[in-house]
């Protein structure tokens, strides 16, 4: 379950802009996550529940925003929604599609008290 080494990313994300930027508690953190990302959100919800229990996030609000996933087709160069990283092109039905986007995982923002 790599959601928890996740979970563990975010927790240090949060400790080291405490620290650079003195604030004492984290009421709410808000996540972009990519379709094609392969993140269990409800796992990665229950992972951050354990690493967070103990420090100034204990008990912050976790919203996931989703980021579509989106890929550039060689064959009619032209950018097309993708669902799954090997997705056909929904307009050539080639299978020449390179992911652009929805594969990335992001700290978007934190409220802070």
């Amino acid at each position: 379950m790599h959601e928890m080494s996740l979970a563990e990313g975010v927790r240090t994300i949060i400790e080291e802009a405490a620290a650079a930027q003195g604030f004492r508690a984290v009421r709410g953190v808000v996540l972009e996550i990519g379709e094609l990302a392969a993140v269990d959100v409800d796992a990665l919800r229950f992972s951050l529940e354990v690493v967070l229990a103990d420090t100034i996030a204990a008990g912050a609000t976790v919203t996931v925003e989703p980021v579509r996933g989106s890929g550039w087709c060689s064959d009619c160069a032209r950018t097309v929604p993708i669902r799954e990283l090997y997705d056909a092109c929904p307009h050539c039905a080639g299978y020449r599609v390179q992911a652009s986007a929805g594969r990335e995982m992001r700290v978007k923002a934190l409220e802070v008290a």
